[in-house]
C-alpha cells in the first residue's frame, strides 16, 4: 500500500493530501530513509513522522484498503 493512503487509513493523519504535503515536504521516514508518497508500506515497517516539534514514531502491525474508525488503532503501534 502507498504510504499516503496508509497513513489517511490508518488515521494517524487525516487527509491523504496532508499526507502527500508531508510526505513532500520531507517530514515523513520509513526505516530511517526519507519517504515519498508512493512509497510501499508493509506490516513491520517503522514509520517516523514530524509534527511541528514533535515526532511520532510507530511500527506498522497491518496494512488493509479500508477500517473502521475504531479499528484504526489496531493497524499501527507506537514506539
Amino acid at each position: 500500500m502507498r504510504l499516503d493512503k496508509f497513513l489517511k487509513v490508518s488515521r494517524l493523519i487525516k487527509r491523504r493530501t496532508i499526507a502527500n504535503e508531508a510526505c513532500d515536504a520531507g517530514r515523513v521516514s520509513v526505516n530511517g530513509k526519507t519517504a515519498k508518497a508512493g512509497t510501499g508500506v508493509k506490516a513491520g515497517d517503522i514509520i517516523e513522522i514530524g509534527f511541528g516539534t514533535r515526532n511520532v514514531r510507530v511500527e506498522v502491525l497491518d496494512v488493509v484498503e479500508t477500517v473502521r474508525k475504531e479499528e484504526a488503532k489496531e493497524l499501527f503501534k507506537y514506539l
